[in-house]
């Protein structure tokens, strides 16, 4: 959807979410998009069909509603096109076949969604796509990886479950300088906290389903790409049949438009949330990139505008008894996957079986919060309450 005002404008990201994605006046006056559902769409002569010049042609191909979204993501990601998939998982997946074909070698960052990884690992195998993990505090030491038939650089920044930072545009000046495809998975970021591209990668991948829809009610996912990698994710969304239901688009629109303020509070309660935890003396460790003692500070520093509401904690070595105890009775963290929406959550995991190029250990158990927009002395007294049971049933 074309906006009525001068896109050459930059405006604060607080006033693009609320503004782009609308357009009243084409709708009756109405503020908010309506959710256009269907997958005929009619032309009106045998000349425009055989023309094929229609703005929309099919429902599969996108819709006034897919377009608005689209439109929205690839400004505020100041890229050059976006494609909408059913979830992030299909936004991974179709990025990355968008670009490797058989005979090629991928670096993968070892820290990466491990779903993306089983992707890898399985599929790409198949079709004779060779996956290589990486350090991802590797940097610009990439380049000894970098063969003559490496296509592409996955990079996950921060990393999955443990949050380790990586230097996109060190990696970058590395991939430009031969001719490799670079990837960025942004979620937790969003585009509003950090901008890959800006930073020199070609394509940023986003699970919608997370801070941008913001309601734990839809999934979705996004692909926006620079100008020299679009026409190749078009092909591949394309030819995959990769498409969004209308309602998730629809609930994503809606949620774009407080995405801000969202992101805000998730910010502020997340920083808390971390920094009591961190005091704690059942805590071992807190992976956080916004606490100025995390090792990847100074990236985050650098290249991101703010945090959003998921990290890591490592506990202290307790009996399971004590953890079950802690994590059974919590009344406002859910135990549940996925982030991003209006909910606290907390999960258990350990990742070292699916780390190969790096080593995770360590000696308590590992929880990952999400802060959701509850107030944050209610989660410091749901947290409080699970440490005193923690004990007790420890002892």
């Amino acid at each position: 959807m074309a906006l009525k005002d001068d896109e050459s404008v930059r405006r604060a990201p607080a006033t693009e979410v609320v503004h782009l994605g609308r357009d009243p006046f084409s709708h009756h006056g109405f503020v908010n998009l309506p959710p256009y559902r269907g997958s005929t769409v009619l032309y009106p002569t045998l000349e425009s069909i055989e023309a094929k010049t229609q703005p929309f042609t099919y429902g599969r191909r996108g819709t006034p509603t897919v377009r608005a979204l689209e439109t929205a993501l690839t400004r505020l990601a100041g890229g050059a096109d976006t494609k909408l998939a059913a979830s992030g998982y299909q936004a991974v997946t179709t990025a990355l076949l968008a670009f490797a074909e058989a005979g090629d070698h991928v670096l993968i960052a070892d820290t990466v969604y491990h779903p993306t990884r089983q992707f890898c690992d399985y599929l790409l195998k198949r079709i004779g796509v060779e996956t290589e993990y990486y350090d991802p505090t590797i940097g610009s030491r990439i380049a000894a990886l970098i063969r003559a038939n490496t296509r592409l650089v996955y990079v996950e920044s921060p990393g999955s479950q443990t949050f380790e930072m990586q230097d996109i545009p060190a990696i970058a000046e590395v991939t430009r300088a031969r001719n490799v495809w670079l990837l960025a998975d942004n979620t937790w970021a969003s585009p509003l906290y950090c901008r890959p591209l800006d930073l020199g990668a070609d394509v940023v991948i986003e699970a919608g389903t997370k801070y941008l829809v913001g309601h734990a009610d839809a999934l979705l996912g996004s692909i926006t790409s620079n100008a020299r990698a679009a026409r190749h994710v078009e092909r591949a969304a394309g030819t995959l049949g990769v498409c969004p239901g209308s309602e998730e688009t629809y609930l994503a629109l809606r949620g774009l438009h407080t995405l801000d303020v969202r992101l805000a509070r998730h910010q502020e309660t997340g920083l808390r949330l971390a920094e009591w935890l961190k005091a704690r003396p059942e805590v071992e460790r807190v992976m956080h990139p916004a606490l100025p003692d995390d090792p990847g500070y100074a990236i985050w520093k650098r290249d991101f505008t703010g945090a959003t509401g998921l990290f890591s904690i490592v506990l202290k070595p307790v009996p399971k008894p004590g953890l079950a105890a802690f994590l059974d009775g919590l009344k406002l963290f859910g135990m549940g996957y996925s982030w991003g929406g209006f909910e606290s959550l907390v999960i258990p995991f350990d990742c070292k079986s699916y780390r190969t190029a790096t080593h995770w250990q360590c000696d308590g158990q590992a929880l990952r919060f999400h802060a959701g927009l509850e107030d944050i002395n209610d989660l410091i007294a749901d947290l409080n309450a699970g440490f005193a049971r923690m004990k007790a049933a420890s002892a």
